[in-house]
């Protein structure tokens, strides 16, 4: 979970569906259509320069033009995150590309990536249009909701064994079976957090709390109980509420991931996401930093990555050979790094991240990058011209 989330409006979403297609090109491929938008964020404004555009395939050209790193949003209006691009340098630019259906959205731009963000409204007007897809496409899409379903359904037990821990006051039996009860939902994490409204109350971390909300009262979650079971030492009867709180919001997690938009372009961008939450989190420390299980965090996160790509690739390798091919070398080269790192090549069981020295940590983080970089490409190679 990243450090600074948005604020969650409980409202339905009524908003229509809204896929996303990512990439890190320096200029707009299509300046001067109808549908390109250009966004110019600084540190205190975030202009669009049409809040009206016809539906179908749309292109933000993002410049930052501020002294912050910033981050761009699509937003649907109860504020789940369509799509975002994160870490946009100073004096940079970067692109977004989207297919919209007609409705209602809004673009924000978050200076520092802090707080809500500065937001516009805007308005994707007529019926729009959209490709034929490609049916292996919608053969990886089936398949994907499956894995994404499985995960969640595997998961629950895990929580169970875990809050039962809490609550009977095992602090040995808790710190075992934490881990485990996070790697169904760190492989699929982007989906969870596409709802909007169960990342925060799941995977928040201490520094990702809303200004004004109560260290004590208002953060919930896994990782409200790492800091009991690692750093406090103790369980109190709060944590014992909040391991049964955890389990009921993991149940409206499983019942829901069934009904979550999965598309071809969210399957990829997903992938992408995934390796965004390592090098944010998982690579610095910051995700565990009581227990220090960064790593079963960062091994489940590279695995729901590649199980998207690993579905997408018979159409993207027909699209992007060269990009598939670097794909499959990187993937690889990440995975024998992790795997150096395992207890017991058989498990789950990695070494401890605060084991883990300087020199080896900017190893992984160079893993990650290189990867990173041609996965941001993977959605393209799977969008129909």
């Amino acid at each position: 979970m990243r450090a600074v989330r948005l604020s969650v409006v409980t409202a339905a979403a009524t908003a229509a569906a809204l896929t996303a297609v990512t990439g890190c090109t320096e200029k707009s491929s299509a300046q001067g259509d109808d549908s390109v938008i250009a966004v110019t964020a600084t540190d205190t404004k975030c202009e669009v320069s049409k809040k009206e555009f016809p539906a179908g395939h749309i292109e933000l050209a993002i410049e930052n033009k501020g002294s912050k790193v910033t981050e761009v949003y699509i937003l649907f209006p109860d504020d789940r995150v369509v799509t975002e691009r994160e870490n946009i340098g100073p004096g940079t630019k970067q692109t977004v590309t989207a297919e919209v259906k007609a409705g209602d959205y809004r673009i924000a731009c978050k200076p520092g990536m802090k707080g809500d963000g500065i937001r516009q409204d805007v308005k994707a007007t007529g019926g729009g249009t959209t490709a034929k897809r490609d049916p292996r496409l919608d053969a990886a899409v089936a398949a994907y909701r499956k894995y994404v379903q499985a995960q969640a359904d595997e998961t629950l037990p895990k929580v169970k064994v875990f809050a039962d821990a809490v609550k009977d006051g095992d602090i040995e039996a808790a710190k075992k079976a934490y881990a485990d009860s996070r790697i169904g939902w760190e492989r699929t994490e982007p989906v969870a957090e596409s709802f909007g409204d169960i990342d925060p109350k799941v995977d928040v971390r201490e520094d990702g709390l809303e200004e004004g909300q109560d260290l004590e009262k208002d953060w919930t979650g896994w990782h409200r109980l790492e800091r009991s079971l690692w750093q406090d030492k103790k369980i109190t009867d709060r944590d014992k509420e909040l391991a049964d709180l955890l389990v009921k919001d993991l149940t409206d997690w499983q019942n829901r991931v069934g009904k979550a938009e999965i598309t071809p372009t969210s399957m990829a961008n997903g992938a992408k996401e995934l390796l965004d939450e390592v090098a944010t989190g998982k690579v610095t420390g910051e995700e565990e930093r009581y227990s220090h299980t960064d790593l079963v965090d960062f091994k489940a996160n590279v695995e729901g990555a590649e199980k998207s790509y690993e579905l997408l690739k018979p159409v993207a390798s027909e699209n992007d050979t060269a990009l598939t091919k670097e794909l499959d070398k990187q993937f690889a080269a990440l995975d024998a790094l992790l795997d150096k790192y395992r207890e017991n090549k058989d498990s789950y069981e990695f070494t401890s991240y605060d084991k883990v020295g300087e020199d080896e940590r900017k190893q992984l983080s160079d893993a990650v990058n290189a990867l990173a970089e041609p996965l941001s490409k993977l959605a393209a190679a799977v969008v129909v011209k």
